[in-house]
């Protein structure tokens, strides 16, 4: 048996080469044919719709509601505290820029009822709060 080295298509030009087998008085013969590779990527909502279960959910975060201003405003909000702790010397506008942002996502997490957010920035509120009394009463701390 000899190895054919093929001069034709490969796989790197967008084809493939699919074998045909005959078996004709045992013996095997193998041909091979040039196939273009054609694929289509599937679209999530296919994909649901295929798998036809109603335990998988498409997750969307929500558009123009008031959710979304929120959260973007916030989070606006909160790189500006970050740029401020960043150049220094400006506390405790830092911290109660931050403290506004923070808020404003912890609002965001209550409206969606996500655990995660509440839990994170109920806590950053604790720790902001703390940084802004002990900034203005110096006997804490």
């Amino acid at each position: 048996m000899s190895n054919h080295y093929s001069t034709g298509p490969g796989p790197l030009d967008g084809s493939k080469k699919k074998e045909v087998v005959d078996v004709v008085d045992e013996v095997v013969v193998v041909d091979v044919v040039d196939e273009p590779i054609v694929t289509k990527r599937k679209k999530l909502n296919d994909k649901i719709r295929e798998l036809n279960s109603t335990r998988v959910f498409k997750k969307i975060t929500p558009k123009g509601d008031l959710s979304w201003y929120i959260k973007w405003t916030a989070s606006i909000i909160l790189l500006i505290g970050m740029v401020f702790t960043s150049a220094g010397g400006y506390e405790p506008l830092n911290l109660m820029i931050s403290l506004v942002g923070v808020t404003g996502w912890l609002i965001v997490g209550m409206m969606w009822h996500d655990r995660a957010l509440i839990f994170i920035n109920g806590i950053a509120i604790f720790i902001y709060s703390t940084g802004i009394m002990k900034a203005f009463l110096p006997g804490i701390g």
